[in-house]
């Protein structure tokens, strides 16, 4: 049983203390600017929607889908590998790639702009679940951080929980940017079978 997206994180086995300094640096300087991982997140809620509907709106759906949908996925992708790098998951800043982080995504979405924007409601159950998985996980950093000053290597109890809490963020962001049409599912792992008219990859 799979879900359209899937994502898999490779984790190092000895990390370096020098990228776990560059990690606070990343955080106070952002934290500075007014930028936190529940800001941008907040962002993301309200702006996937928005793009999608204006964009299914004056281009139109399968436009939407072949065009503007990859590059909206590159982008998240991206800002997937820096959580990644954030939460312990990676021990290098994805500048390039491959960056340890493999994300997949079975495009299956048939968005109009009223399903776009209904998703800022429909959203809100799987949002208010990760929201809570997010202070869990920030926890959790701390705990990696110190295990990582003391012996460099994150125990696989903290990994297994940080990899599925990135893997329910990549899906509710794919479902509310209007890409798949599948419901994400409250689990970390496989469980949701996608219809068979599942349209081709982008990865």
């Amino acid at each position: 049983m799979t879900y359209p997206v899937q994502l898999d994180v490779t984790s190092p086995p000895r990390y370096d203390r020098v990228q776990l300094a560059l990690r606070a640096v990343i955080a106070i300087a952002l934290g500075c600017l007014g930028v936190t991982g529940g800001w941008l997140m907040w962002l993301l809620y309200l702006a996937l929607p928005v793009i999608a509907a204006v964009a299914v709106s004056t281009r139109g759906a399968r436009s939407y889908l072949d065009e503007l949908g990859p590059r909206l996925w590159h982008v998240l992708r991206w800002l997937l590998a820096f959580w990644a790098y954030m939460m312990l998951l990676i021990d290098r800043f994805p500048t390039r790639e491959p960056t340890g982080v493999e994300v997949e995504i079975q495009v299956d979405g048939q968005p109009t702009p009223g399903s776009a924007l209904l998703r800022l409601i429909t959203s809100i159950p799987s949002g208010f679940v990760l929201g809570l998985l997010g202070i869990v996980s920030w926890v959790l950093v701390i705990a990696g951080a110190v295990m990582i000053l003391i012996e460099r290597r994150v125990p696989d109890g903290i990994l297994g929980f940080q990899r599925g809490v990135l893997r329910w963020q990549a899906r509710l962001l794919a479902y509310h940017a209007s890409l798949v049409d599948e419901y994400p599912p409250f689990s970390f792992e496989d469980t949701h079978q996608p219809r068979p008219d599942d349209r081709a990859s982008m990865v």
